[in-house]
């Protein structure tokens, strides 16, 4: 324990030597909160507390004797709690030695305070103990810690820090506020998804789950797949839409454990990797608000707007709040490891451009109150910077900030298993932090003299620590390549190498470096770019002002999905040209979930709010459409896998790939051509040859000439179901074929309008 002023001054007294020298009664005795212990007391770790004695200290200044005055702290205490001094590292809480050591960071704080809430409490904001941490025993450089031996059963903890609040100048403390922990491993707010707070609260009090030691889960000797990026086929999934509508009929409808079940389907389809969208913990109440256009409420379904990036979101479990937040976790590392026992590798969605704290006006969950300045890319007087669109840009530069994101990006591979991550708006994560100072990070002055924040870097110490991190080492990093700022680096994101781009642009780099897709969760559904020619975004409750008015999409000559037989017949055929396209196209194709059933949105491209049937997965309809459009898909990718040509290392040369027009070896890359195909030689098939007609009239083609081989149909995108793809196993496949014997004979083939083919070269036969 430490001394107290009264014993402090008794001690003191007991000094006559020294106040009586002379020399020494002019000047006044300063006490320090310098410490020293006793020497009867060496012990290593946390330990029991120790006895300190205050020591005196004289001052002067200028030759002169100066009065300071006395300042004796006192340790922090609880009634609940053993309190020790603790250790800055590792950042958060960590279940050690018998207890839970607590670190977290903030540079501009001048006090700190942990608070523990129990679990049943925190719907009533109850606080059940304050640990007042002592900025000279408690603080390590600008790391604040304590460490604590008690019982932590159903217990939440979180923190208040008071400083400055003063906007103009980045901070925002306000010792009033519960702040969630940024190295927090679960965060609990409400219970089920959409249900309110107390008093209708959108934003009810959150808190962070301590570490137990009993926190443990059985991985079953699970390990990475480390597929090559170039053999994957990539399913963009949300986890709440896959399996909550009631057709799924799964135990645990929109969780974590609804995946698990319905895993199956992922395999059937040919996919061996998933995309979540974003999982971390984020507050789907955030835009919560009546919808009058449909008589719901409006919802943060998509979770595009990060709370805590260590945390898996907590109401996407079937346990809910449980246990703190670990069963929650478990399930997350369920669908993991479940998921890689099926062949699967699981990609994260992050969200490392902006937190759901907004703008100035925005609440004080995190990041706000524990170090603004720090965390988030400011203006001189302090306005939050906009390159998200979203209301603040994270600080991704800055030296704080990015060991954080490569500690979180190493805590979801180590920890929980992911594969990798697509980074949202990853441009941001290349723009210069807030003060940015060359000098101060690379040591020296390389970039130009006029570098401003959030101006884009030549090579951004963010990028270049996770691409060098040895932990993040062959993880699969995919990043969305600009942000709403105006950085559009498609084609020119700095790589190192190792990462891709959605539907990048391949300059030098490899076909794996870019991740094709026609449709994703921005945008269109399959069905819908073939059903309407506007966006149809009434629902969203802003009189269809929201949402991207380019969709590069056509109707087939009638708005929506009230059309004639013969509209319906060629929004099919496009659909299968759409997805055959992506399926022989060289790069990481990725599809949408539902789109391989046709799931439709009614024209609506920005469903970031709805948690209803517009974003639920329909399985109903995907059974209707197995032995249609599901059933294509499925050969689709499974001719794909078996292509060693459609997933090359390198982009082919001319010994391997070869250009046609309508006749052999003769394309035409003029504006007004509406056909191109090529034939690909491959180790599996032997040669493949595709072609697209866009053209709205037919045309005969004439196929390269092979000697002592002939080209045998496999797909034709015009023909009805189940004669678009004819597999070896489908009745009347040779009398199929022989409705073609006579054009092939002649090395010919047909192509109705809006089609396309794949042949394949066999050995002739004999006669």
């Amino acid at each position: 324990m430490e001394l107290t002023a009264q014993f402090a001054s008794r001690l003191l007294s007991c000094t006559p030597k020294l106040l009586n020298n002379p020399l020494e009664t002019s000047r006044r005795l300063v006490l320090s909160t310098t410490t020293t212990t006793l020497r009867n007391q060496k012990r290593s770790g946390p330990g029991p507390p120790r006895l300190k004695i205050v020591n005196a200290r004289r001052e002067s200044g200028g030759g002169a004797e100066v009065d300071t005055a006395v300042t004796v702290k006192e340790k922090p205490k609880s009634e609940r709690f053993e309190v020790y001094r603790g250790s800055p590292t590792p950042f958060g809480a960590t279940a050690r030695d018998g207890g839970v050591n607590f670190a977290i960071f903030s540079a501009n704080a001048i006090s700190a305070t942990l608070c523990f809430i129990s679990l049943s409490d925190l719907h009533e904001n109850k606080v059940a103990e304050q640990i007042s941490l002592d900025p000279l025993t408690n603080k390590t450089g600008d790391v604040w810690h304590v460490f604590l031996k008690g019982d932590f059963k159903d217990m939440l903890y979180g923190y208040k820090f008071d400083g400055k609040f003063s906007p103009d100048k980045g901070l925002y403390y306000d010792s009033s506020r519960i702040l969630l922990d940024p190295y927090a491993k679960a965060v609990i707010s409400g219970g089920e998804f959409g249900a309110l707070g107390a008093d209708g609260n959108c934003w009810p009090q959150m808190a962070c789950m301590v570490p137990s030691f009993d926190d443990e889960f059985d991985w079953e000797g699970d390990l990475p797949l480390k597929y090559p990026q170039r053999d994957l086929i990539i399913y963009e999934m949300h986890v709440r839409g896959f399996t909550r509508h009631e057709s799924s009929r799964t135990e645990f409808p929109g969780t974590y454990l609804g995946v698990v079940e319905k895993l199956h389907h992922l395999k059937e389809l040919g996919v061996n990797c998933i995309e979540l969208m974003p999982c971390h913990e984020f507050n789907e109440l955030e835009y919560f608000s009546y919808n009058s256009v449909l008589g719901d409420h409006k919802v943060n379904f998509w979770g595009y707007s990060t709370v805590n990036y260590f945390s898996p979101m907590t109401k996407y479990s079937s346990s809910g709040v449980r246990n703190c937040g670990r069963d929650a976790i478990n399930e997350f590392k369920l669908l993991i490891r479940e998921a890689h026992k099926q062949g699967i590798e699981v990609i994260m969605d992050v969200v490392f451009n902006h937190t759901a704290e907004g703008n100035e006006n925005g609440p004080l969950l995190s990041f706000r109150g524990v170090d603004n300045s720090v965390y988030y890319m400011l203006a001189p007087k302090g306005e939050f910077y906009n390159y998200s669109g979203c209301g603040n840009t994270f600080n991704c530069n800055n030296p704080v900030v990015r060991q954080f994101i490569v500690d979180c990006l190493r805590y979801w591979v180590t920890e929980m298993h992911v594969d990798g991550f697509r980074f949202d708006l990853a441009s941001i994560m290349t723009r210069g932090s807030s003060l940015w100072d060359a000098v101060n990070v690379y040591g020296n002055s390389i970039e130009s003299d006029w570098m401003t924040t959030g101006s884009p870097l030549s090579s951004p110490p963010l990028i270049d620590m996770i691409s060098n991190d040895p932990i993040l080492h062959g993880v699969k990093l995919i990043a969305e390549a600009w942000d709403t700022g105006g950085l559009y680096q498609v084609g020119t994101f700095p790589h190192w190498g190792i990462w891709s781009e959605w539907n990048g642009k391949e300059g030098g780099r490899k076909p794996w470096n870019s991740i094709n897709f026609v449709c994703a969760h921005d945008g269109f559904t399959l069905a819908d770019l073939v059903t309407y020619n506007n966006k149809h975004n009434s629902a969203n409750g802003e009189d269809n002002n929201d949402g991207e008015n380019h969709n590069n999409s056509w109707n087939c000559g009638q708005e929506g999905e009230l059309a004639s037989t013969s509209v319906k017949k060629l929004r099919k055929r496009q659909m299968r040209n759409f997805f055959l396209c992506l399926m022989v196209s060289q790069g990481v194709p990725m599809i949408y979930m539902g789109d391989e059933y046709g799931h439709t949105k009614g024209g609506n491209n920005n469903t970031y709010c709805h948690d209803n049937y517009i974003n639920y997965f329909q399985w109903d309809k995907k059974e209707e459409s197995s032995s249609d459009f599901f059933r294509f898909c499925c050969l689709m990718t499974k001719f794909r896998h078996e292509c060693e040509s459609l997933g090359l290392n390198d982009f082919p040369t001319a010994e391997k790939l070869q250009w046609h027009g309508h006749t052999p070896g003769m394309p035409d890359w003029s504006e007004t051509s509406r056909f191109v195909a090529f034939t690909l030689i491959d180790s599996v098939k032997g040669e493949i040859y595709v072609a697209f007609n866009t053209s709205h009239l037919p045309v005969m083609i004439t196929l390269p000439e092979r000697p002592g081989f002939r080209w045998e149909p496999l797909v034709d995108t015009s023909k009805p179901t189940p004669y678009d793809f004819l597999s070896i196993d489908l009745p009347g496949r040779d009398i199929a074929y022989d409705q073609y014997a006579h054009f092939l004979d002649a090395n010919l083939y047909p192509m109705l309008s809006y089609s396309s083919i794949i042949l394949v070269l066999s050995p002739e036969e004999s006669s």
